[in-house]
């Protein structure tokens, strides 16, 4: 993994990366084909074991990047904390404009592909994760749905095999300014997120093929 950017902006505590990948599940998953970056979009589920856990999800049949998933084979799984523009005005130092973030690069290796039932378990687990503690919704593992579900899509286990936090919290400023930092990070996306989403909402225009 990478040395950059400083040990000051390095999360040391893997504790730490896995209640970032818990509370934003939704990874990057990067591989290569031919030379080229191939990226999906997807939710993983974090499970413990002996060593760094791993992580289970599942895949379109009709997306390439199944072809690299073969046992085996090794990818990079990014997840996205929050992170927000830092400005000057919050320190009560003389300082440059910055942003802050929370980031995390994994590097993992395809260790499982499920066959269909483990896949229907995987599926019910994960929407329990998801639902969080209200469980409003309870997948059935029996749901008629599934049975069609299954033979869309390919579930797998990627072993996490080496991490690196990127924690940028202002970690080099004061006692009094990392608390500013830390009420920006958080007020950040109920400001930005009304206004995004109704313009988003309002003007999103679908791609034709």
């Amino acid at each position: 993994m990478s040395k950059y950017p400083p040990a000051n902006h390095q999360e040391a505590e893997y504790a730490n990366i896995v209640e970032t990948l818990k509370t934003f599940p939704l990874a990057t998953l990067i591989t290569v084909s031919e030379g080229l970056p191939v990226i999906t979009h997807l939710p993983l589920d974090y499970k413990e074991d002996d060593h760094l856990g791993k992580l289970v999800g599942h895949i379109d049949n009709n997306n390439p990047q199944l072809q690299q998933l073969q046992l085996g084979a090794k990818a990079t799984v990014l997840f996205n904390g929050p992170d927000t523009y830092i400005s000057p005005s919050i320190y009560t130092t003389t300082q440059l404009p910055t942003w802050n973030y929370i980031k995390l690069h994994l590097e993992v290796e395809v260790s499982k592909i499920l066959n269909a039932e483990e896949l229907k378990d995987a599926m019910v687990e994960l929407t329990s994760f998801l639902e969080g503690d209200a469980q409003r919704y309870v997948l059935e593992k029996e749901n008629s749905r599934m049975e069609a579900f299954v033979n869309y899509v390919t579930g797998f286990e990627l072993k996490i095999t080496a991490w690196e936090g990127k924690f940028k919290l202002s970690q080099d400023k004061n006692k009094k300014d990392q608390i500013q930092a830390k009420e920006a990070l958080l007020q950040n996306y109920s400001q930005v997120m009304p206004s995004y989403l109704e313009k988003i909402y309002s003007s999103h225009v679908t791609k034709k093929n």
